[in-house]
C-alpha cells in the first residue's frame, strides 16, 4: 500500500481514536510509510501508533524518524519500552541518534542500554565526528578460510539474523585481520565440500575507521558497492558500512552545499523543523555581509560621480553591466564548486580550469557585448536617446560587457580553488558572494573603459 492510500485511512482511524484498528489499517505499510505518516501527528499520537505495532516493525519505523522526533518519543515512553527499542536499534542508527541528542539525553539513552549494547555504542562514539567509524555497524558475518561451504551455511543460519546484511561475507585470520570479501551467492551455487579458500583472491576494498564520510561516498561511487568492510589501523575487521547510510551522508552534504551556494549557512535541520530564530540567525550573517559588500558599489559609483554627471547615458547601462558580470561569475562558481565536490577536478587542475574559463569568458562576453552593441545601434536609428556619439557609447557597452563577463567568469571559477587551498569549504564562495564581488569591480572596469573610449567626446 502506498503512502498516498495509507494516509487517509490511518488518519481517519487516529482522529476517531480507534487505535485498536491501526494494526489492521497499517498491516501492508512499510516502516518508511509509517514514519512519513507519523511526521505530522502530535507526539502522543505518534506514541500510540508505535505502541500498536509489533516490536520489530516499531523499531524499524522508529529508525526512519528524524533524531529530534526520536528524542521526543523516547522521553514520552515508559523507560522499559524506550530501553527495548534502543537495544534493538541497529548500532549505526543509534549512533546518529546519540550524536544529534543533547548531552543529557545521550547520557539517559546510554543508561537505558544493556551492558553489551552500551559497550558497542560507546566504542562507536569514540571515533572522530564525521568519520566512517561513526557510520559503521559491528554486525556482520566473518568466516575462516579453512571452513567448508557446509560450515559456512550452517554458521550463517545460526548467526545471520544478527547481521546488517548478508550480501557479502568476510574472511578473517586468527587475529581478526581482514583477508577477503566474498559474495554470498558464491556459497549458494557450489558443492558443500568446497572450502572458503577456494573462492579467495585476496583482492578487496576496505575503508578505515578514521576515513571521513566524503571519502566513503567517493569509494562507494567508484567501486559501485552496496556494502564495504571497515578496518582499523592494523587491518583488523571492526565493522561494515552499508549504502543506505552513505546515501544519507551524500544527501546531507549535497543539501549543505546547495544552501551555502545560495548564500546562507547550512541549516543542519529540515526546513520545516528548524526554529524561526535559528533560521534567521543562519541567514542574517550572510545577508549582512553581502549588504556591506554591496555598499561598496555605492562607493564606487560616488568615485565616478563626475563621469556620470558628464555622460548621464552611462548610468542607463549600470544595472545591465553589473548583473551580467555577477551572473557569469555565479555560473562559473557553481560549476567549479560542483566539479570539486564530485572529484571531477582537483586543486592541481586550477590552471586547466583557468585557461578553459578564459576562453569561455571571452566567448560569452562577446555574445553579450554584441547584443549590447546592437541594442544601442538599433535604438539610435529610431531615437536620439544616446546622442550624436551613440557609436562610441555602443562600443563602450560592448567592450565593457566583454571585460566584465570575462572578469566575472575568472573570479567565479578561481575563488573555489583559493578557498579549497586555504582549507575552507569551496561552497562558501556562494553565487551571491561572487555576484557582489563582481558588482563592485565591474563598475570600475566599466567606467575605466568608458573613460578611455569616450575621452574628448562625452568625457
Amino acid at each position: 500500500m502506498t503512502i498516498h492510500r495509507l494516509l487517509p485511512n490511518a488518519k481517519q482511524v487516529i482522529r476517531a481514536r480507534d487505535f485498536d484498528m491501526l494494526p489492521v489499517v497499517l498491516k501492508d505499510s512499510t516502516p518508511n510509510d509509517l514514519a512519513e505518516l507519523m511526521t505530522d501527528l502530535p507526539i502522543s499520537d505518534q506514541l500510540m501508533v508505535l505502541q500498536r505495532l509489533p516490536r520489530p516493525r516499531a523499531v524499524s519505523t522508529f529508525q526512519y524518524l528524524l533524531p529530534r522526533t526520536q528524542e521526543r518519543l523516547l522521553k514520552a515512553m515508559p523507560p522499559e519500552e524506550a530501553a527495548a527499542i534502543l537495544n534493538e536499534m541497529s548500532p549505526d542508527d543509534r549512533t546518529i541518534l546519540l550524536e544529534e541528542s543533547s548531552a543529557t539525553t545521550s547520557k539517559e539513552i546510554l543508561e537505558l542500554l544493556a551492558p553489551e549494547e552500551r559497550a558497542v555504542a560507546v566504542s562507536l562514539l569514540e571515533y572522530p565526528e564525521k568519520s566512517v567509524g561513526r557510520r559503521m555497524t559491528p554486525d556482520y558475518i566473518a568466516l575462516r578460510e579453512s571452513w567448508s561451504v557446509q560450515q559456512v551455511l550452517d554458521y550463517i543460519r545460526q548467526h545471520g539474523q544478527d547481521s546488517e546484511t548478508l550480501n557479502v561475507v568476510y574472511v578473517i585470520d586468527e587475529k581478526g585481520v581482514l583477508l577477503d570479501d566474498i559474495r554470498i551467492r558464491e556459497f549458494l551455487l557450489t558443492p558443500l565440500n568446497r572450502h572458503v579458500s577456494d573462492f579467495m583472491d585476496r583482492q578487496f576494498v576496505a575503508l578505515q575507521t578514521t576515513d571521513d564520510e566524503e571519502t566513503a561516498v567517493t569509494v562507494f561511487k567508484r567501486e559501485d558497492r552496496t556494502v564495504l568492510p571497515v578496518v582499523d589501523l592494523e587491518g583488523k575487521l571492526v565493522g561494515i558500512v552499508t549504502i543506505d547510510d552513505i546515501l544519507d551522508v551524500a544527501e546531507q552534504a549535497a543539501t549543505q552545499d546547495f544552501q551555502k551556494i545560495g548564500g546562507l549557512e547550512a541549516l543542519d535541520e529540515p526546513y520545516m523543523h528548524i526554529s524561526l530564530v535559528r533560521m534567521v540567525r543562519k541567514r542574517a550573517g550572510w545577508l549582512v555581509l553581502l549588504f556591506l559588500g554591496e555598499m561598496l558599489t555605492a562607493t564606487a559609483m560616488g568615485f565616478f560621480e563626475k563621469e556620470i554627471a558628464r555622460a548621464v547615458v552611462l548610468a542607463l547601462f549600470i544595472p545591465l553591466i553589473i548583473s551580467s558580470g555577477g551572473n557569469s561569475g555565479s555560473q562559473a562558481s557553481s560549476l567549479v564548486i560542483r566539479a570539486l565536490a564530485l572529484g571531477e577536478v582537483r586543486l592541481r587542475d586550477w590552471w586547466r580550469v583557468f585557461r578553459r574559463e578564459i576562453l569561455s569568458g571571452l566567448l560569452l562576453g562577446t555574445i553579450l557585448g554584441s547584443i549590447g552593441f546592437s541594442r544601442v545601434a538599433i535604438w539610435s536609428a529610431f531615437s536620439n536617446l544616446y546622442g550624436p556619439h551613440w557609436l562610441l557609447v555602443a562600443v563602450t557597452v560592448g567592450c565593457a560587457l566583454i571585460g566584465i563577463v570575462l572578469w566575472g567568469t575568472l573570479a567565479g571559477s578561481t575563488l573555489p580553488f583559493i578557498l579549497r587551498g586555504l582549507g575552507f569549504d569551496p561552497a562558501t564562495s556562494s553565487a551571491p558572494f561572487v555576484a557582489t564581488l563582481v558588482d563592485v569591480t565591474g563598475l570600475v572596469i566599466y567606467f575605466t573603459i568608458a573613460s578611455l573610449i569616450l575621452r574628448g567626446t562625452l568625457l
